[in-house]
């Protein structure tokens, strides 16, 4: 099997080594060989983007922008092709593999706009006869890491402003999906990208942290909290600036007012869909008392009807999760549930499937507290707990004792319950009778506490992190 090189400084780079690209639904299908790099390519790939930084920040906003217009155009032309890859590398649907790429295009869209959008602001000086302009100027290189979950749609979220915007790059991408960045960056070449503004090397992270934050200007980072922190550390002892999305325990408020079924769809979107791996899953179901029985009924009858399978598949609801370590990892959540003391209401162990994947059951316990481990650290699977409260005051005090505040979400009927927790509770983003995964391309995202450090990603609020502001005073 030919191996897919890095793309660095405009060529084709064979790497020392390679990943083995495997399907999480079926291990024994390779979906190919992608080169992995060393920390002395990772370092040459920052280089190529050093020494593409000066022509690209005085390149025209005009070209930027038509070179991303082109990308978008060829990503949405392929959307069914790439989001079957998506599919097969990340295990998701198809009809989430192809969302994924169409928000991708989308994302790519947007930033050709922004590049000849953006700019600074004329304002008068206090002073008489003196005149102040603020302009916005790249911050240089920007290293990226994104993670397995979302294989193109978080690289083109971070990818598109930074070139919008006149910075150059350079992406790990998660070792897990190499495939869809590979696809993403002969994207960009056949876009007519200049060599060296942006740089793929796939690898593993064990390698690259050190590597990708020596000679680069900035870093943008999502995983884990634990990894986040390091790349913060070694960051700041650069005095490099950074950005770090990190994930959830994201609850989901249901009062006894809430629409049934409303609800009902809303937990089972937030915390089964995607297997369960997305940083906005809701895994704390926060249910007032007088609703909770008919809820956990409800829920359960529909986790029951739920298809767990081979993504590809028509009619396959629920693919695999990302690997065997993965899975190996939520099963070990589910026995710590039992050992706390939370019933396991459904699921909970693998699931048969036609292929030899990586497939569990949606898994809800019950009668679980918000201090169990369950409750409190990400497991990052389809695994959601259901904690019961006494009402409104009880519930937004349970949905606000965590690290984590990345996305929150209540149910209710209730203008006054349901503006009062949008102010009041302590997450970056908050859904209204709306599951809590799921975000326009258009708006910022991002979260406080652990889930989140530095400054938004998406929608015009990312000019923020990738361009410096420079205030000039010029005297008449």
């Amino acid at each position: 099997m030919t191996q897919k090189a890095n793309y660095i400084g405009g060529a084709w780079v064979e790497g020392p080594d390679a990943i083995e690209n495997l399907n999480p639904a079926d291990p024994a299908d390779v979906i190919g060989l992608y080169a992995s790099a060393d920390q002395a390519q990772m370092r040459q790939a920052v280089q190529a983007a050093r020494d593409a930084a000066p022509a690209w920040e005085r390149s025209s906003t005009q070209l930027r922008s038509d070179i991303l217009f082109r990308a978008a155009n060829e990503i949405l032309a392929r959307k069914e092709e790439l989001g079957a890859l998506v599919s097969r590398e990340a295990g998701k649907t198809l009809a989430d593999g192809v969302g994924e790429v169409m928000r991708a295009g989308q994302v790519f869209q947007f930033f050709a706009g922004e590049a000849v959008r953006y700019g600074g602001e004329n304002l008068p000086s206090v002073r008489p006869d003196i005149g102040v302009q603020i302009s916005r100027h790249p911050v240089g290189v920007v290293s990226m890491i994104t993670p397995w979950n979302f294989p193109i749609a978080i690289p083109a979220w971070k990818i598109a402003p930074a070139l919008a915007f006149g910075n150059t790059v350079v992406l790990k991408p998660s070792e897990h999906t190499p495939g869809t960045a590979w696809e993403l960056f002969a994207i960009l070449e056949r876009a007519g990208l200049p060599a060296g503004v942006a740089n793929l090397v796939n690898g593993y992270g064990a390698a690259a942290g050190q590597a990708l934050l020596d000679g680069a200007d900035a870093v943008s980072f999502t995983g884990s909290v634990a990894t986040g922190r390091k790349i913060a550390a070694g960051a700041s002892e650069r005095m490099m600036r950074v950005q770090l999305e990190m994930g959830g325990k994201n609850p989901l408020v249901v009062l006894d007012d809430a629409d049934l079924d409303v609800a009902v769809e809303c937990a089972l979107n937030g915390a089964f869909y995607s297997a369960g791996q997305r940083c906005t899953a809701s895994s704390r179901l926060i249910v007032a008392d007088g609703i909770h029985d008919r809820f956990v009924q409800a829920l359960t009858d529909r986790m029951r009807k739920l298809v767990v399978g081979d993504p590809r598949t028509a009619g396959t609801q629920i693919g695999p999760v990302i690997n065997a370590a993965q899975l190996e990892k939520i099963l070990g959540y589910i026995e710590l549930g039992r050992s706390e003391g939370a019933t396991l209401a459904e699921g909970g162990k693998r699931a048969e499937a036609a292929t030899a994947g990586h497939f569990l059951r949606p898994t809800l316990f019950t009668e679980s507290s918000n201090a169990m481990r369950i409750n409190q650290e990400e497991i990052f699977g389809p695994v959601a707990a259901v904690i019961r409260v006494s009402g409104y005051d009880e519930a937004l005090q349970v949905a606000n004792d965590t690290a984590f505040g990345l996305s929150s979400g209540i149910c209710t009927t209730s203008l006054k319950h349901a503006n009062h927790f949008r102010l009041n509770v302590r997450s970056g983003l908050t859904m209204v009778n709306l599951p809590t995964a799921g975000l326009d391309y258009h708006v910022p995202f991002g979260g406080v506490k652990a889930s989140s450090f530095g400054p938004r990603e998406q929608g015009r609020y990312a000019v923020d992190f990738y361009t410096s502001t420079k205030t000039a005073y010029i005297g008449y």
